[in-house]
């Protein structure tokens, strides 16, 4: 008997749809979106200047190759721009690996709080996910290496992982690759990485450089402050690329972006600025939510975890009403598997102090 209506892929009405943090405040009160891990300090000037300049030209299709950007990008991490996609965020890179290596019967891995983008996309490609658990909200290894099996095509790392902010120490990420087989491909997930400031933490270039099977994602969302464009990027070995380049759309980075991106790289100032905001606001928030007697995990990216004890109406929802009630927005992350935490985005020094100062009314009250 054939279906009544049309039916989607296999796994498709599996998927759980991605739900973005909220962007919203109460009327008449002021909004501190620190819900979506974004830049407080905004894009670099050049960025917008190049933004104001590509629009000049709408009525043409923007470069299909990235090739300016490629070669930016190559120049500031001395890569070989051949061996870099660019794509409309470093989230369609992660799903055109997905569609190209992946398809029903096969495996891929991911860690128990990983990045929710994983499973939607191998279970969008009909693939089943398979979720390594993780040793004090960090990447187990072995745990991983555990869950290989002969279906396993795939395994996506996300370091520094969200909403953790926790990360894996290079030798680890070393030890992971030489434990896969050759066929499986080890999926860097680097979208915090210019904030990382950890003697043992590497994005995984070089590794990158010398494997088959490993590629790593990066992105101009956040450090960059360019989230509205989505532009991201991969490096790869060249048979990777040739493979996404074969079925990525052909202007698939709009001419914005692709400016606008090209700016930023070429601004270190912009950069070290972002970065230098970051080192002070996650230490001095962190000290000071500890203080007030919460949990805050460990982070290394421009974000933190904050757990809530088990005294009633002392919880994360209440404690996210609270805060809403006020302006600060914060992400609720019980898909993640923290029923009872916030992840707070570290934004400009007003923000954090009035996060601190809502949070110790809510303590108190």
């Amino acid at each position: 008997m054939s279906a009544s209506s049309p039916q989607p892929n296999q796994g498709i009405l599996d998927i759980a749809a991605y739900v973005p943090g909220l962007s919203s405040a109460p009327e008449g009160v002021k909004l501190h979106k620190l819900s979506a891990n974004e830049s407080p300090l905004g894009p670099s000037p050049a960025a917008k200047a190049a933004v104001e300049q590509s629009t000049r030209l709408l009525e043409d299709y923007p470069d299909g190759s990235a090739t300016i950007l490629r070669e930016a990008i190559a120049s500031a991490h001395g890569l070989d721009a051949q061996r870099i996609v660019c794509g409309n965020g470093s989230d369609e890179l992660l799903g055109l690996l997905a569609q190209c290596y992946l398809k029903p019967g096969d495996e891929a891995i991911y860690s128990e709080h990983g990045f929710l983008v994983y499973p939607i996309q191998i279970k969008a490609n009909g693939a089943t996910p398979i979720v390594a658990p993780e040793q004090d909200q960090r990447t187990d290894v072995d745990a991983v290496l555990a869950c290989v099996t002969q279906k396993t095509k795939m395994v996506f790392l996300a370091n520094p992982n969200n909403p953790t902010g926790t990360y894996v120490p290079m030798s680890e990420v070393r030890r992971l690759h030489e434990g896969l087989p050759a066929h499986v491909m080890l999926v860097l997930d680097a979208a915090y990485a210019e904030y990382v400031r950890r003697n043992d933490y590497e994005a995984g270039i070089e590794l990158v450089a010398s494997a088959s099977n490993v590629v790593m994602t990066r992105t101009f969302s956040k450090i960059y402050g360019l989230a509205a464009l989505r532009v991201g990027w991969m490096f790869a070995p060249a048979e990777i690329v040739d493979v996404l380049n074969r079925v990525r759309g052909p202007f698939n980075v709009n001419a914005a972006a692709l400016a606008a991106a090209t700016a930023a790289v070429a601004d270190r100032e912009a950069l070290d600025k972002a970065v230098a905001h970051n080192d002070e606001w996650l230490t001095w928030t962190s000290d000071a939510l500890r203080d007030l007697g919460l949990t805050v995990t460990p982070s290394v990216g421009n974000f933190i975890l904050i757990h809530f004890g088990d005294e009633p109406g002392k919880g994360a929802a209440e404690a996210d009403s609270f805060l809403t009630r006020r302006g600060f927005v914060l992400r609720r992350v019980v898909p993640y598997g923290f029923p009872n935490a916030l992840r707070m985005s570290i934004g400009t020094e007003e923000a954090c102090r009035g996060t601190v100062a809502a949070l110790t009314e809510f303590l108190n009250g």
